[in-house]
């Protein structure tokens, strides 16, 4: 066991097992302490590499993270302190490992219930290799206005309250975290407050003990007194009994151990910590405290009287000219986190994202304020959720289904198209299956799909200014722009496209008004005058039927009709409906296993 001071101002630690709170309350400390260099070198965490953005004071800094413990000590020469956060199933090993390298010199073990016979391996490991372990079931240790590990004393407002921002002249050992918190800011009410605190942890083989402690505060100059808070259960507290019998402390103990009402219990009891349990009266509270009073440690007659024990030394010490007093300093103030500043109502931040459409914030995602349970419960289709992700409500179910019966209609047009052909070609060429239907979407536009919108613009331009069909058409023939929606490659007016009959048949069921596809069918019959081929084709019949499911629908206002059109919703719908088919075709050319696709020679002409 150590038998000096075991940290300092420029003590640096590995912390094991990466816990984002535990890590900044240290990094807070640090700042409060005014040291120059955060106590933190590096993060290990298994199976991870990189960094983690944390602050230090109002800078962010960006700490290592290292992926095995061998990696991080290589790393960060002169970090010779090791947290260990890892559960009780791997507390053990990981702990051992950081043993065995020669930079580190402290390990302090958090988890609880590690398995005791793997303690004691340790223990015997760090005795023989005077290497020091701290827990487990420890909160950890603090010298104050230097160093401190992980959660050791609660949030910042207790350590301020506690001033250990600045070192004092009391040395404090305890079995109990949690009890530690609460004499540290006892001995700062009654003291100049703490210079170094340990928790050692309640288990019932602790990697140090309570007297490893105490011997190693008398060595330390700037500790005039030392304060100790033992439990019943085991004897550790003897092993101090000696020590101060035989003179090895040689500096004033104020001690005390809990835990006298399990007398008042008829039957054995086991208090919180596994090693809070006594055994009979030896290690009772009431046996070990006259123990502790008969070698020469003062030992006040209940707990209510610890905090007059400790005053009252102190004060003889300070009397007796052993104290000076501490220069009291002004703590910095550390910056608050946003999160909480906001919550608290201290500040108001503007937002960079607005979102009217979804929110993940509650127990289940929503879309326009329907939870996601609703929608699986109501059998919603996949029309009803794009009429709540794009229209933000919800369409009756008419609406919806003729949604889906166009993204059927669209999801494929066959191998030879521009965006077919792209993704296949994409997909030859070994890429993954994003890349092969991006490339297939980048060809849709004004040629490739974008007709939709362009039909139902120029369809709703026309018939809201009461043009005729003969007017619209020449108007558009003037400007020297073919009528969107009209016209097909193969489709005649005796072979009209399946597809256009489908949507006319079911528009003409079930909407309520179809005035846009009937002007549409007007300018058909005007067009098939001129040629064969000018049919309205399924782009002309989406753009026009949606028009009748706006308009008709009684949700939408005209300005709201007219933003829709503007923004491209239609144009949307093929996007979505097009990326079904570019991937079946990107399946279909991997599945096939087709090699790099390269053009033929003979369907290019070379010219010179």
């Amino acid at each position: 066991m150590a038998t000096g001071q075991l940290f300092s101002r420029t003590t640096q630690a590995l912390f094991y097992n990466y816990k984002q709170l535990p890590i900044q309350r240290m990094l807070d400390f640090d700042f409060l302490c005014g040291r120059e260099t955060p106590s933190v070198a590096g993060i290990i965490n298994p199976g991870g590499d990189g960094f983690q953005k944390l602050f230090f004071g109002q800078e962010e800094i960006a700490i290592p993270v290292h992926s095995a413990i061998d990696a991080a000590c290589a790393a960060h020469p002169t970090a010779d302190v090791f947290i260990n956060f890892a559960s009780f199933r791997s507390a053990a090993a990981s702990s051992m490992a950081a043993l065995k390298q020669p930079t580190i010199r402290v390990v302090a073990i958090i988890a609880e219930g590690v398995p005791e016979s793997d303690t004691k391996q340790l223990i015997a490991y760090a005795r023989a290799n005077n290497k020091v372990v701290i827990g487990p079931a420890t909160v950890g240790g603090i010298q104050a206005g230097a160093f401190k590990i992980g959660d050791t004393a609660g949030t910042i407002d207790n350590i301020i309250q506690c001033k250990l921002y600045r070192p004092g002249s009391v040395g404090f050992v305890s079995k109990s975290g949690g009890m530690s918190n609460e004499l540290y800011s006892t001995i700062a009410r009654v003291s100049d407050g703490i210079y170094e605190g340990v928790a050692i942890g309640g288990d019932v083989f602790p990697g140090s003990t309570l007297s490893d402690h105490v011997l190693r505060f008398n060595n330390i100059p700037q500790i005039k007194m030392i304060v100790v808070l033992g439990e019943l259960g085991g004897q550790d507290e003897y092993s101090l009994v000696e020590a101060l019998k035989q003179g090895k402390v040689t500096k004033p103990v104020v001690a005390w151990v809990s835990g006298t009402c399990a007398r008042l219990f008829k039957s054995e009891v086991q208090f919180g910590h596994a090693g809070a349990k006594s055994g009979g009266d030896m290690e009772s509270a009431q046996g070990k405290n006259q123990a502790l009073r008969e070698a020469g440690a003062v030992v006040p007659t209940s707990y209510e009287a610890l905090e007059a024990a400790i005053k009252e030394t102190f004060e003889k010490l300070v009397e007796g000219g052993n104290i000076t007093a501490v220069k009291e300093v002004t703590p910095p103030q550390i910056p608050e986190d946003l999160n909480t500043a906001i919550k608290s109502g201290k500040v108001r931040a503007p937002t960079h994202v607005i979102s009217t459409i979804s929110d993940d914030r509650g127990e289940e995602p929503c879309y326009a304020g329907v939870p996601m349970s609703s929608i699986v419960e109501q059998g919603y289709g996949v029309g009803d959720v794009i009429s709540l992700l794009w229209f933000k409500r919800s369409l009756p179910r008419y609406c919806t289904k003729f949604i889906e019966i166009c993204i059927m209609l669209c999801a494929d047009h066959g191998p030879c198209v521009s965006g077919a052909h792209n993704t296949i070609v994409t997909a030859r060429a070994g890429k993954d299956l994003v890349s092969s239907l991006v490339s297939g979407l980048l060809t849709i536009g004004p040629r490739f799909g974008g007709a939709i919108d362009d039909a139902a613009r120029y369809f709703k331009d026309a018939y809201d200014r009461n043009l005729t069909p003969y007017e619209f058409v020449e108007s558009m023939k003037k400007k020297g722009i073919r009528v969107p929606g009209i016209g097909h490659r193969i489709k005649r007016g005796d072979n009209r496209d399946k597809r256009v009959e489908l949507l006319q048949l079911f528009a003409r069921t079930n909407f309520p008004s179809v005035k846009y596809m009937e002007y549409a069918v007007q300018v058909e019959t005007y067009t098939l005058s001129k040629a064969n081929n000018l049919v309205l084709n399924v782009d002309g019949a989406i753009g026009s039927l949606f028009l009748d499911l706006l308009a008709g629908s009684g949700m939408f206002t005209k300005q709201e009709i007219d933003e829709i059109v503007e923004i491209g919703y239609l144009n949307g719908l093929f996007v979505l409906a097009r990326s079904i088919g570019l991937i079946g075709h990107t399946f279909d050319q991997k599945r096939l296993k087709q090699p790099l696709y390269r053009h033929p020679w003979e369907d290019v002409l070379y010219t010179k």
